[in-house]
């Protein structure tokens, strides 16, 4: 069962188009606001699979991502930004956004993108700890030491 995005999103895009949008951070925010789009619809589905929401949950979340969708869209016209061209080829990395109906969440599919790749850290949960030591003339001037959850589970 294909997950719903939009068919606009998910070709690979096109070289005309992408001539006339490398410069400009229209299509950088945009690009970004479609991956997170598309991850809050992969965890709504999620959570309807595992029953945890309910019909008015499941009614809210479908219409507040359908409104996302048609202010993206929205935007993308008022910026001369063909939609196809916010799923960005990262080369030997695939895909940022899976080509239509080619995975479901949950699923794996042949052909992975960065979209199935946080989808499924989300689901499963990852910590990241590091620290960071910012200098000049060999002196230490900012340490910053940092631990990130994410996950889409409460923590």
């Amino acid at each position: 069962m294909p997950c719903h995005s939009s068919d606009n999103f998910n070709d690979l895009p096109t070289k005309a188009s992408k001539q006339n949008n490398e410069a400009g951070l229209a299509p950088l925010l945009l690009t970004v606001l479609e991956l997170v789009r598309q991850l809050m619809e992969a965890q709504i589905i999620r959570r309807m699979e595992e029953d945890l929401l309910s019909e008015s949950d499941l009614e809210r979340a479908a219409e507040s991502l359908q409104k996302l969708e048609e202010q993206i869209l929205h935007l993308c016209e008022i910026f001369e930004i063909e939609p196809s061209d916010l799923n960005l080829d990262l080369g030997d990395f695939g895909t940022l956004l899976p080509q239509s109906g080619s995975y479901y969440p949950g699923e794996t599919s042949s052909q992975s993108s960065i979209l199935e790749l946080l989808d499924r850290l989300l689901n499963t949960g990852i910590v990241v700890d590091g620290e960071i030591d910012l200098g000049l003339a060999q002196l230490n001037l900012i340490h910053a030491k940092l631990r990130l959850v994410l996950t889409s589970k409460s923590v």
